[in-house]
């Protein structure tokens, strides 16, 4: 094998032009050289239009950036020095039901964003599943999937390989003009997502995927995955380039010692270096930031010089998080759920809001040292924008509002019920005494609120390995509620869980029986609250009495008309005085609070906003103690946490 470190001086003098992408060359490039494979690699290097490439690349999907922002993010990257974005694509936001696709909405509008990528001198590398992990709901798998007789996700599957099948073909109608090889952006699609991590052993599912992408795209196919042997065998596919993720150092070794089947080889790529972790919630969890970390910076400055000194590649991930807007965040399995916050931020160069940080410079100033031509000067942080103190009223009772029920003998799934995010509300009258320990099925999918006649008795959270017990004594006549609320359907495990615990189990309310002591609980009336629309503001014209369970509160702010750019108006808002639940602007759902943190304020695009008008607040808070709350836009964010009122020690 030719030493890699013989082909960066050649690298190391090129343009801008030639180290990032010429729109018009490219084209010209395409149409005019048929000796030249629009993209394609040797042993040592990727190749674009036969020249030498190196892949500076980041990831940052489309789906958890505002539409109106794309263009702002991406010329940002390109102005750090990337030449390439890798994007993950979302299957459940696609197809949220089967059949129902909505490729047309403008924030699943993929194509537009691989083109505006391309209008910013980038190119792109495609991520699509059908798993994508991301600590996305599922792994990015539509719930409706586990409704499917006989399917199992993730192999070699009859039903879930046809229904894949639809999605990916449906995916490449759309993208197939962007590849490269037709002058477009499209370098590489990748196969699956670190599948070594799940399966060691089914091949002929990956190759099968490997054979509809084949069929649907023109561009080279690659793997990604972990940086041992087991994951590495399990993940690569023949005729399939096979990457690494993780560190370069470690990844890189790890594909030269185990890969040795030639179809497998070429240029070394490191798929997924993480800038940092993200966040879950929790009393005792950080933030995670390299702000202030100043060995964190040391060893990512150092492994992008060691990639890019030795003529390899990479992909920062992520270099912009972005936000798991309204519920799509997931969660890790660790033998109690790890759920996600709705920020994504993951301590990227670019933060959630879309503001360079310093980390931003300093890779910037890395990557420019390998560039001859100067980079463009990102653009300048624009300030966030404060807003005073806005009081809301409670307004309307959850338990008031009118939900698809159904009666049922024992308790049903979410997904039973036809639903993908949102919450459950299981009601039982009690017709005869039971008395002992609650136990909500086989456990609390995910956090479960337990009213007896109206009066909240306590809440029994998944997110605890050990929950807490609740007790209760029911005689006849009395009304048990149960309120469920799905956190994010498992993406991942950590192998602390154990291997028996390597599935993707998507199922949230209540699985199996509910039982009070020895007493199972039979007949149930199940109200269905996906929240998948936004409450009116005016819920109605009374208000709500607190102490009847969650509640809606409403209230409004207006702002001045002398602003000239949505991102003047972009914000972080604040609850103080909330516990946990939701938070609509303008009926944009902007995702969940909760006091325990890290996250303490959620962002506000000022996309959102509507200048010189009034703008509505809608709040759920599923555990309100007064006839008020409080929201504010903040400009400075605060992170942290504080103690679970649900808890105690």
């Amino acid at each position: 094998m030719v030493t890699r470190s013989l082909v960066v001086s050649a690298v190391l003098g090129l343009s801008w032009h030639t180290w990032a992408f010429s729109t018009a060359a490219a084209k010209a490039t395409a149409t005019s050289s048929a000796a030249a494979p629009a993209f394609t690699y040797d042993n040592t290097s990727f190749l674009l239009h036969g020249e030498p490439y190196i892949i500076v690349g980041g990831q940052m999907d489309a789906q958890r950036i505002p539409p109106a922002y794309w263009r702002d993010r991406l010329a940002k990257a390109r102005a750090m020095g990337l030449n390439t974005i890798f994007s993950y694509v979302y299957w459940n936001l696609l197809e949220p039901e089967q059949g129902v696709w909505k490729m047309d909405e403008e924030s699943n509008d993929i194509a537009k964003y691989f083109q505006l990528a391309q209008e910013e001198g980038l190119h792109v590398v495609l991520r699509p599943g059908p798993y994508i992990c991301g600590e996305r709901e599922w792994g990015g798998f539509p719930y409706w999937l586990s409704t499917i007789p006989d399917l199992v996700v993730r192999s070699y599957n009859e039903p879930y390989l046809n229904l894949s099948q639809i999605y990916l073909e449906r995916l490449a109608e759309i993208l197939r003009p962007l590849q490269v090889t037709e002058g477009g952006p499209l370098l590489m699609v990748q196969v699956e997502n670190e599948f070594g991590s799940y399966n060691d052993s089914d091949h002929p599912y990956t190759e099968a995927l490997r054979d509809i992408l084949r069929a649907n795209f023109d561009v080279p196919l690659y793997t990604n995955d972990g940086t041992v042997n087991w994951t590495l065998a399990g993940g690569s596919v023949p005729g399939v380039l096979a990457e690494t993720d993780g560190s370069p150092v470690d990844g890189f070794a790890a594909r030269d010692e185990f890969i040795t089947d030639p179809s497998m080889l070429g240029p070394l790529l490191d798929g997924e270096y993480y800038t940092y972790n993200p966040d879950t919630w929790g009393v005792d969890n950080p933030h995670y930031t390299t702000d202030g970390d100043a060995a964190a910076v040391a060893q990512i400055v150092d492994d992008l010089e060691y990639v890019l000194s030795g003529n390899n590649s990479i992909s920062f991930y992520m270099f912009h998080g972005g936000t798991n807007f309204a519920l799509g965040n997931g969660a890790l399995w660790k033998n109690y759920t790890a759920a996600f916050t709705t920020s994504y931020d993951y301590g990227a160069p670019l933060g959630e809001d879309g503001r360079t940080t310093e980390l931003y410079f300093t890779l910037r100033d890395t990557i420019q040292k390998y560039i001859a031509d100067p980079l463009p000067a990102p653009p300048t942080n624009v300030p966030l924008l404060s807003i005073p103190s806005v009081t809301l009223s409670a307004q309307e009772a959850l338990f008031d509002l009118s939900f698809t029920k159904t009666t049922a003998a024992s308790p049903l799934t979410m997904e039973e019920l036809g639903q993908n995010y949102g919450f459950v509300l299981y009601e039982h009258q009690v017709t005869e005494t039971a008395e002992g320990l609650l136990s909500p099925g086989d456990r609390a999918r995910d956090r479960v609120i337990v009213y007896v006649n109206g009066v909240r008795s306590g809440v029994i959270d998944s997110t605890y390995e050990y929950p807490n017990n609740i007790s209760v004594s029911l005689v006849p006549g009395d009304n048990l509620r149960l309120l469920v609320e799905n956190l994010g359907r498992v993406d991942y495990w950590s192998l602390e869980s154990g291997l028996a615990n390597h599935i993707l189990d998507p199922y949230k309310g209540i699985v199996g029986n509910v039982t009070v002591g020895t007493s199972v609980l039979q007949d149930w009336v199940i109200s269905s609250i996906p929240l998948d629309q936004a409450p009116s503001p005016a819920l109605s014209n009374s208000s709500a009495a607190v102490g009847a369970g969650p509640i809606f509160y409403v209230g409004s702010f207006t702002l001045g008309s002398n602003f000239t750019h949505a991102s003047q108006l972009d914000t972080f808002i604040a609850v103080p005085g909330g516990v946990k639940g939701i938070i609509w602007v303008n009926g944009f759902n902007l995702g969940r609070y909760w006091t325990i943190g890290p996250q303490q304020s959620l962002y506000l695009p000022g996309t959102v906003l509507r200048a010189g008008q009034s703008n509505e607040i809608v709040v759920l808070e599923l555990e309100p103690d007064s006839n008020t709350l409080t929201a504010r836009g903040e400009a400075e964010r605060v992170w942290g946490n504080n103690p679970d009122p649900d808890y105690g020690e």
